[in-house]
């Protein structure tokens, strides 16, 4: 059977992928996440979770969720205006209010799901407009683009030039939105020079701290903890529980009134089915062991400092963070594929970013550290590196 007209244009842009090393692979994981992973057959040295506390396979996670399944069933039922709110995920809502210092908290399935909620509903016509940091994840730029206010986007941490957007906006509403790790490049946004703007222009800022939370502060309550910054009723903290937190979804975090008026206006939380209630009671889990997690932030910074000493000297270079996010910057897309191969045939995996997760010419290694990685990983990742420049 000849293929369909419809269908030409989608083989043509896939052969065009190809070509241009833009392809993506879904690799199969046939073992629990953690550093020694089975993958289509192969016993592999994993650099390529977001699993940066080393609790996504942890015992205590696993068997808080099967007990609250057990308790609470498979699945919610309904959104969480309907019928599906149910005791779990009010607990959950109350300790992550708690643990971040904000009066109310609002969980989501996901963090596209939670960021699609924010800029859209605070900033919702023409007459508003969001600033946006060009090197923002996926997630806000949709979420930006699904709003109808003026998208700015200042170049990557650049607080003059967002100085200076601001100054010239009349609109009615201002939202600064920012990662605050930013998730290719691992490092973090200034945000003290942002909340001071937000003050200045009477903004909202709302920051993702997808990378860290449960990695950063005194007890891993996340990047604005780090910063000493406040819980502010201008500042909206979204953050994801399927990195650190090893387990699933997302939360927003704010003021009572700002959480209140996303409950009510924000459309990926009124129409979306609420997350099953045995997430919830795992990540209640999650929560203390992040909060007893001292010796796992430690061990993860010295597998950092230890990386960073042990590839300095390479022809490819490394973007050293303070975060578990340590790329290696490559630059072309087959070059960062045959690197990333060349390691993969070694028994290790680090995936390569290439375009448009990331500039042109920017293609990369990302390598992501955890704290269930062991020095001897590192030492060996930093060998066969070696070997190969």
């Amino acid at each position: 059977m000849p293929p369909l007209p419809i269908e030409t244009r989608l083989r043509t842009e896939l052969a065009d992928l190809a070509c241009q090393g833009l392809a993506r692979r879904r690799r199969l994981l046939q073992s629990p996440c953690g550093p020694q992973a089975e993958v289509e057959g192969r016993k592999m040295l994993a650099f390529a979770s977001n699993d940066y506390l080393g609790l996504a396979a942890h015992p205590a996670l696993a068997e808080a969720m099967a007990e609250g399944a057990l308790r609470w069933g498979a699945g919610s039922g309904a959104s969480h205006l309907v019928s599906g709110h149910l005791a779990p995920h009010a607990a959950l809502e109350q300790r992550l209010a708690e643990f971040t210092g904000f009066p109310r908290a609002l969980t989501f399935s996901t963090g596209y799901l939670a960021n699609l909620a924010v800029s859209p509903t605070l900033a919702p016509g023409r007459d508003d407009a969001i600033f946006a940091d060009k090197l923002n994840h996926a997630s806000l730029i949709d979420a930006a683009r699904l709003s109808r206010a003026r998208h700015h986007r200042y170049p990557h941490n650049d607080m003059a030039a967002l100085a200076r957007l601001l100054a010239a906006s009349d609109a009615r509403t201002k939202v600064i939105v920012s990662d605050t790790v930013f998730s290719m490049d691992g490092d973090l946004a200034p945000l003290p020079e942002l909340f001071e703007l937000a003050e200045r222009f009477d903004a909202w800022l709302v920051v993702d701290d997808a990378h860290g939370f449960g990695v950063l502060g005194p007890h891993g309550e996340g990047s604005l903890a780090h910063c000493r910054l406040p819980a502010h009723p201008r500042v909206i903290l979204m953050g994801t529980l399927g990195k650190a937190a090893g387990v699933g979804g997302a939360f927003v975090a704010g003021s009572e009134i700002a959480i209140d008026y996303l409950l009510q206006k924000a459309r990926s939380y009124i129409f979306t089915t609420a997350q099953p209630p045995a997430v919830a009671t795992a990540l209640m889990k999650s929560l203390e062991l992040i909060a007893a997690g001292d010796d796992r932030r430690a061990h993860l910074q010295a597998l950092i400092r230890q990386l960073q000493e042990a590839l300095s000297g390479l022809p490819w270079q490394l973007l050293p963070s303070a975060t578990a996010i340590q790329p290696l910057l490559v630059g072309d897309n087959e070059a960062a594929l045959a690197l990333s191969q060349a390691l993969w045939e070694q028994g290790l995996w680090v995936v390569a970013i290439r375009p448009p997760t990331v500039p042109a010419g920017s293609a990369r290694l990302r390598i992501s550290l955890s704290a269930a990685h062991r020095p001897e990983d590192v030492a060996r990742l930093a060998e066969a590196l070696r070997g190969l420049a």
